[in-house]
């Protein structure tokens, strides 16, 4: 009886052995095309780790954004200073071109 289960007169055995077989292909290519998708997901373009690099570049171009605005608004305030009064121009005059008033006298002390 065992030798007969191989060969049926009617071929279902031989049909049970070529589904077990389809079967076996089918999960072989499924679980290559997981393992593609998950090289793609950690490798490829847009993978995790360049996600994450990303992420960190970002991080210090917003740390620059936020440094570069806030010189940028010191400087807008020196520049509406140097607009609107005299006395921030008088002063930018006297500490960086060291000029001096009319009957003034300037006196330099070196430490």
């Amino acid at each position: 009886m065992g030798a007969n289960v191989l060969f049926y007169n009617d071929g279902c055995a031989l049909f049970y052995y070529q589904e077990t077989i389809i079967k076996l292909f089918l999960v072989i290519i499924i679980v290559t095309f997981i393992f593609l998708l998950q090289m793609r997901l950690w490798t490829g373009d847009g993978s995790i780790t360049q996600v994450h690099e990303y992420q960190q570049k970002l991080e210090v171009l917003n740390k620059q954004y936020i440094e570069n605005k806030e010189r940028n608004d010191i400087l807008y305030g020196e520049v509406l200073n140097l607009r609107n009064g005299t006395e921030a121009l008088e002063e930018r005059a006297r500490h960086e071109l060291g000029m001096i008033k009319k009957n003034e006298t300037f006196f330099q002390i070196i430490e």
